[in-house]
């Protein structure tokens, strides 16, 4: 995937972390049959099967959203992933030859999920590509009507989620560094690619802890309307991430319970 137009800064190195993982996801599962060989297409969607999903073996596909080129699929993308209703729809068409490897959507699906790592992996491939997009149709509008959602440059010290505030995002740190804490205390680390934030948006309470940037670091950020709808056009993603973010917080609940005895002691 690369985006066209002006490149943020971030942009470049995430779409190449990005680009490694479709093969990982894909490692070991059998493709449905031989390389599927398309001719220019004006509209892909009406030409691919909808039962499958696709690795682009070579070629492209340009996206356009309001019949305007946005960004192109490139050799191992992957194509024909579901997206959520939040999400602008968008046109895929190639102007010349494309060849892609087919596999089955189902046993795509059963394939990661049979793997903890795998469904984190593709749980990240998703947020990236939600946030690239959201931050590329952000810089189609005037910078006056531009939103805060996309990425975000913070320095060291810099508050990213406030203890007691209503949940409206869900984070990632791309690259660099950040402390939680819970009433002042330091009760964990969130490093690089860390999905934060999520738990609140599931549940609709307030933020249980405060999260600060320890280095200088670029942020993800997927509006709340953005990253439930794509949970709901991926249902297992959401019990995976569940069941993660159920492991950190015990682990989190355990570090403040072992604070606060110590503080009791002192």
């Amino acid at each position: 995937m690369y985006l066209l137009g002006e490149q943020p800064a971030y942009a470049d190195s995430l779409i190449s972390r990005l680009q490694s993982i479709p093969t990982q996801l894909l490692e070991g599962l059998t493709p449905a049959s031989d390389h599927l060989l398309i001719d220019a297409a004006q509209d892909l969607s009406s030409v691919l099967p909808g039962h499958q999903l696709f690795l682009i073996e070579s070629g492209q596909v340009q996206a356009s959203i309001d019949q305007r080129p946005l960004f192109y699929l490139h050799e191992g993308d992957l194509l024909g992933l579901r997206r959520g209703s939040e999400q602008p729809a968008w046109h895929l068409q190639c102007d010349a030859e494309l060849s892609l490897i087919p596999y089955l959507r189902s046993a795509v699906f059963q394939h990661i999920y049979a793997d903890e790592q795998r469904a984190e992996l593709f749980l990240q491939y998703l947020l990236g590509q939600t946030a690239l997009l959201a931050d590329a149709v952000a810089r189609l509008k005037q910078p006056e009507f531009r939103s805060s959602n996309g990425f975000k440059r913070v320095a060291a010290g810099e508050v990213l989620i406030h203890q007691g505030d209503e949940a409206d995002h869900v984070f990632v740190i791309i690259e660099g560094h950040a402390q939680a804490f819970v009433d002042g205390h330091n009760v964990g680390e969130v490093p690089q690619d860390e999905i934060f934030g999520a738990m609140a948006v599931f549940t609709g309470e307030k933020r249980s802890a405060s999260v600060i940037a320890s280095e200088p670091s670029t942020v993800m950020l997927i509006p709340k309307e953005q990253f439930l709808s794509l949970t709901m056009s991926n249902p297992r993603i959401a019990h995976s991430l569940i069941e993660s973010m159920a492991r950190r917080i015990d682990l989190l609940n355990k570090e403040v319970t072992r604070l606060y005895t110590l503080s009791n002691h002192a």
